[in-house]
């Protein structure tokens, strides 16, 4: 029996997996179950399946984008949705934490030294993956490019533009803006936030990103909104921002910082922060221990990428004394939101073919399908904390953001 025979015999309890080899020997593992597709693989050379044992994640990431995995039943989040839906994270007793690297240290350590994410670098990673063509983003996202994880008050009957809605009606109403307040939002993305909070409360904003792509096209919209004199973008490193502002939000941005750069990235928010200001960060979050970024989405998708868990933002605040004034756990709303995009993109296969090639379609498809299952059956979640400095800075209850999503929505 093979290394690869002997861990998916191990791996596959529930649920049908069939492997036909380059040589045409066909095994299957596990056995069919309920609500789960059978799913059939095919290797086109030899070498895939050992790839796989070394590496599952780059192994079978590669082999996929490059054909030598191929799906004869099924489609690749079927199979990924197999493979980790038998070690889900709520039944499978724990993570892979505390294994050792090559140099004997723990992986969290080896981790922290790889994604320092100075400024040189943060600004190439963030190219790496945001400048990539508009017309990509604008087949699978919502109209307003809301490249985060929305909020779902009925995933069966909403689309993805009213979640995506909510979403920044959620945020705002966390965040208490008012007419007269400076608002900072680091990591702007195309626009779309900061233009809603300026819509939504005639507060100023200033949005930063480190995207030449994505700077261009916020700048554009905030121009044809006849806003540009209120809503301004610009292209610059959160260590560099001055000034203080009344209201901060930062949506998807914190998991580019690295962790050799947590604490910075407090202190920063404390001092650019008013003494009686409000701070809104809403990030892809990890339960359970730290664990490193796989090597395929780091190597292909967000290099420089690293997902915190709620302990590690928290001792940064704590020790940049920031005061942790509400903690929200989304633990769907991401998944139901990948899997909007990834179905949007398989429907959008022949564009995207034609924007890239091939490879590059399957490169996505499989990042889009790997990040659902992490929210599904991982240790992914999305994780909303607001700040103050001043714990007098917010009513002694949460009854104003109801009131007020109420009112936004």
């Amino acid at each position: 029996m093979s290394a690869f025979d002997r861990l998916f015999d191990s791996l596959i309890k529930q649920g049908e997996l069939t492997v036909i080899t380059a040589s045409g020997r066909k095994r299957t593992f596990g056995r069919p179950a309920e609500g789960r597709p059978s799913v059939t693989i095919r290797f086109t050379d030899r070498l895939t399946p050992l790839r796989i044992v070394r590496n599952p994640s780059l192994g079978a990431g590669e082999a996929y984008m490059n054909g030598t995995l191929l799906l004869d039943q099924g489609d690749i989040y079927d199979l990924l949705d197999l493979v980790t839906g038998n070690r889900r994270f709520e039944t499978r007793g724990g993570d892979e934490f505390g294994k050792r690297s090559r140099l004997g240290l723990p992986e969290w350590i080896t981790t922290w030294w790889r994604k320092r994410n100075h400024e040189r670098a943060s600004k190439r990673n963030v190219a790496h993956h945001y400048d990539l063509s508009a017309g990509l983003y604008d087949l699978f996202l919502d109209a307003d490019r809301q490249y985060s994880c929305a909020y779902w008050t009925d995933p069966g009957n909403e689309t993805l533009e009213q979640a995506q809605l909510d979403k920044k009606a959620h945020i705002l109403a966390k965040l208490r803006v008012e007419p007269h307040h400076k608002v900072l939002d680091i990591g702007c993305g195309w626009g779309g936030m900061a233009l809603y909070i300026h819509a939504k409360t005639g507060a100023e904003v200033l949005g930063v990103t480190l995207s030449e792509e994505q700077l261009k096209i916020a700048r554009e919209r905030a121009e044809a909104a006849g806003v540009a004199d209120k809503v301004r973008f610009e292209l610059i490193d959160y260590r560099h921002i001055t000034g203080r502002f009344d209201r901060i939000v930062s949506v998807g941005m914190y998991e580019h910082v690295g962790p050799a750069h947590f604490e910075t990235f407090a202190a920063k928010v404390r001092a650019l922060l008013a003494d009686d200001g409000v701070m809104l960060l809403h990030t892809i979050g990890r339960i359970g221990k730290r664990r490193s970024t796989d090597l395929w989405t780091t190597r292909y998708i967000f290099p420089g990428g690293y997902i915190p868990t709620l302990s590690e933002i928290s001792q940064a605040a704590e020790k940049a004394r920031l005061i942790t004034s509400d903690v929200e756990t989304l633990r769907l709303h991401y998944g139901y939101t990948l899997e909007q995009w990834l179905r949007r993109t398989q429907a959008h296969k022949a564009e995207i073919v034609a924007l890239y090639d091939e490879r590059f379609y399957r490169m996505w498809e499989f990042y889009l399908a790997g990040s659902l299952t992490g929210f599904t059956n991982g240790q992914m979640v999305n994780f909303q904390v607001q700040y103050v400095r001043d714990r007098t800075a917010l009513p002694i209850t949460r009854d104003y953001m109801i009131e007020a999503e109420r009112a936004l929505r």
